[in-house]
């Protein structure tokens, strides 16, 4: 069973005690008697507890850094939505596949930022530019925001602020099922709540540390029936023995735990499983038992942005990945809106 995130080991930055957040998280962590540290910048964060890299890196997966976030100029975030939202960087799960691994590179702490208002005011400004359309914010592009807010309850101050909007909308996705504290936010139905799933083998194999699928549909369940628009992102999709009937199941089991409203207004988003060169020297090296399927040869290459391309399923196998759980989701959801196959 997985417990809700505690940090072993929180480390301070420069001015974050100057905000309600930065204080009331340093005295909750107190109370905890949890180690707290102070820091001149999360890049110093260095000298971790642990006598190899695996141990560090570990270490590190259970290291809070509190900070500010000093960039309030937004990254793009297509296809899910116009703009990240930066709340929260890094992941406390063990995912073999995430691209955080290479993003996040030789500092895989977690990081939450306490000057939530400016990051909400610099949210405003964007909308205002693009109103009257509406603009929506991704808030889980470099982090599981779930997987730390009972913590901060940062995401619950972002859904009612989201809620209060004209033209703004919020979306996030999670791998965690540790979702009561937000049932009750005044969400108004403006923030999109949705939840990474996949088939057995693939959670099993490659997702330790994040909640098991049959404690994230029954999340879902609640998060549908608190009245928020839901969504599920099937990712990565991943040819590995069975896999038809593996992710035939996961809608099976979907369909159980949805109560018949939910259906009524679910998207999903589907894609396959890809890595580039430098993600997949990362992965050997953390998890260098890994059963993950990294093989250059079986896959094709596809130029991505910044000069890094990807290997993805050859077009045959995407073909049929596509077509097998479009088939899935026709069959279980037909009112569903699939958003994207990638």
């Amino acid at each position: 069973m997985v417990k809700p995130f505690i940090p072993q080991l929180v480390y301070f930055e420069p001015g974050a005690l100057e905000y309600p957040l930065g204080k009331e998280l340093k005295d909750k962590f107190e109370k905890m008697d949890i180690e707290i540290r102070y820091t001149t910048s999360h890049n110093q964060v260095r000298n971790l507890p642990g006598d190899n890299h695996f141990q560090k890196y570990r270490i590190a997966k259970s290291t809070l850094v509190v900070g500010v976030r000093k960039t309030l100029k937004f990254d793009t975030s297509k296809p899910s939505a116009e703009y990240a939202i930066p709340f929260a960087t890094g992941c406390m799960g063990h995912c073999h596949y995430c691209y955080l691994q290479t993003t996040m590179g030789s500092k895989p702490y977690i990081r939450t930022y306490v000057n939530v208002d400016e990051i909400l005011e610099a949210a405003d400004h964007y909308i205002a530019e693009r109103a009257p359309e509406m603009t929506r914010f991704e808030a889980a592009c470099t982090s599981d925001i779930v997987g730390v807010d009972h913590l901060t309850h940062t995401l619950k101050r972002a859904i009612e602020h989201f809620g209060e909007s004209e033209h703004g909308k919020l979306r996030f996705v999670t791998k965690f099922h540790h979702v009561d504290h937000l049932l009750d936010a005044k969400h108004n139905g403006k923030t999109r709540f949705r939840f990474s799933i996949n088939a057995d083998y693939v959670i099993k194999n490659f997702e330790p540390g994040t909640s098991p699928l049959d404690k994230r549909l029954e999340a879902a369940g609640k998060v549908a029936r608190a009245g928020y628009p839901l969504g599920f992102i099937v990712a990565p999709i991943y040819i590995h023995e069975g896999w038809e009937e593996g992710y035939r199941k996961m809608f099976e089991h979907l369909n159980q735990h949805l109560p018949p409203e939910a259906k009524e207004d679910l998207t999903f988003e589907f894609i396959q499983h890809r890595f580039t060169k430098p993600a997949k020297r990362v992965i050997e090296k953390n998890y260098p038992m890994t059963k993950l399927e990294l093989n250059e040869e079986e896959r094709r290459y596809k130029w991505g942005k910044y000069g890094i391309g990807k290997y993805i399923y050859q077009k045959d196998e995407e073909q049929e990945l596509k077509d097998r759980l479009y088939s899935y989701m026709e069959e279980f959801f037909p009112e569903a809106k699939l958003e994207y196959f990638t």
